[in-house]
């Protein structure tokens, strides 16, 4: 992994979420947190970039106050609506056989995908390499420094919607920040939260968001499927508000202190917990049984559904079972209730870097850890790919302020100061717990 300070910006349905941390020698410590509620935002899709660019400056500014830093700019996440991920295969001739290949070789390559492959509604956001061959010789990773007449490319591209792509990247600007990088959010998560063994075999991660369910299948070390339920912990709240008639705010509580995700032998769960009704003056008394009948058959629609999705490609045939993160994830009992729904091996991932171990920040840690473990060549491709119209080529994604944090336009942060790291992460611990 390459040492830095690197920042993240993950925009959720329900929330959005920025990370900083501090990649030292190979490891990564969460230094600042902000996590703001998500306006102007429906479906995992953009609707109000003002009102999306003012939850993304609150969010900012609450990791900048606990990381005591800077952003200047963030690593962005792209959600999986809509996207196309296809194989493909492409390649371009040397006009001087004697000359190294190069850069501008490369961009050749990428020019050529963009004019062939994607459809005219969409954009080119990533390339995942399988590998290159020059004259005839394959297997090759990177084929720069190299000589020869006809460089071929074998990978796999995602292509998202450009109305998606412009909203993110307009409502960061109209909050004051540029963006380092846009990457493919499950893309970073199996980087994140598979081993290299389980990407390689195959496997299968969802994230459990609060507004929306995404899956997606690795495979070949490239991820190769993904689908999307607009259903998530959100629908369980607001099934609880429903039945039980009491608030959302009583509903996401009961959820979270009591809410369980599988059957309960009533034998063993007799507990009753006092419920406000809406209506009535004071209380009832209700089974915590009762509740965890209410999430388990929200959770099992959205399993059943992503299910479908699995089997009409054979995805749960992968050796690798199915991995789950995403907030919803830490309700208890969700991996028994998958392994009887999926019928493959469950586990589920928890973040666990110092600063932050909540599966609700899965997707902005994997941002970061996705930035920061990125051979040259894949950097170099992601920018050919985006070029300057989407994202900030070189100079340092945060620094340490001259003085307290209250400045919103990148042009305007200078750096300065004698904080230093360690005395950014005291300051998170002391102001992240609170």
């Amino acid at each position: 992994m390459k040492d830095g300070i690197y920042s993240s910006l993950d925009i959720g349905t329900t929330s959005i979420k920025v990370i900083v941390s501090e990649v030292l020698n190979g490891k990564m410590n969460v230094i600042g947190v902000g996590s703001e509620k998500s306006n102007g935002i429906n479906k995992g899709l953009i609707i109000d970039i003002d009102e999306t660019a003012l939850s993304i400056t609150k969010a900012i500014k609450q990791a900048e106050d606990k990381s005591g830093m800077q952003i200047r700019s963030l690593i962005v996440g792209v959600p999986v609506t809509n996207v196309d991920i296809s194989p493909f295969h492409t390649s371009i001739l040397v006009e001087n056989a004697s000359q190294e290949i190069n850069d501008s070789m490369l961009k050749k390559i990428i020019e050529q995908i963009k004019n062939k492959k994607i459809p005219s509604d969409k954009t080119l956001l990533s390339v995942m390499v399988e590998e290159f061959i020059v004259d005839g010789f394959d297997g090759i990773k990177d084929p720069r420094k190299m000589v020869g007449e006809q460089v071929e490319l074998y990978g796999t591209y995602l292509a998202v919607p450009k109305t998606i792509l412009h909203n993110i990247r307009k409502s960061v600007s109209n909050a004051g920040y540029a963006i380092s990088d846009m990457v493919f959010q499950p893309k970073a998560m199996s980087e994140l939260v598979l081993s290299e063994d389980e990407r390689r075999f195959g496997t299968i991660q969802i994230d459990l968001g609060g507004g929306q369910t995404s899956a997606s299948a690795a495979h070949d070390e490239q991820v190769k499927f993904s689908t999307i339920v607009q259903e998530g912990g959100e629908n369980i709240t607001k099934d609880i508000s429903v039945v039980l008639n009491t608030s959302l705010k009583n509903a996401e509580k009961l959820k979270r202190e009591v809410g369980y995700a599988y059957p309960l032998d009533p034998e063993e769960k007799t507990q009753t917990i006092s419920v406000d009704v809406i209506g009535q003056d004071g209380s009832i008394e209700v089974k915590e049984s009762y509740i965890a009948e209410i999430i388990e058959a929200r959770l099992a629609q959205i399993f059943e559904k992503i299910r479908y999705e699995l089997d009409e490609i054979g995805a749960r045939d992968l050796p690798g079972g199915i991995v789950i993160t995403g907030g919803t994830a830490a309700i208890p009992g969700i991996k028994e209730l998958a392994e009887d729904i999926f019928e493959v091996n469950v586990k589920t991932y928890i973040p666990d870097f110092m600063g932050v171990r909540y599966p609700s920040f899965t997707n902005a840690i994997a941002l970061v850890h996705s930035k920061a473990q990125m051979d040259e060549l894949s950097r170099v491709l992601n920018h050919l790919i985006l070029d300057d119209d989407y994202i900030q080529q070189g100079g340092p994604t945060v620094e340490k302020p001259a003085a307290a944090p209250q400045v919103h336009k990148p042009e305007d942060r200078q750096s300065s100061g004698n904080e230093s790291v360690i005395d950014s992460i005291k300051s998170f611990f002391s102001n992240f717990f609170d």
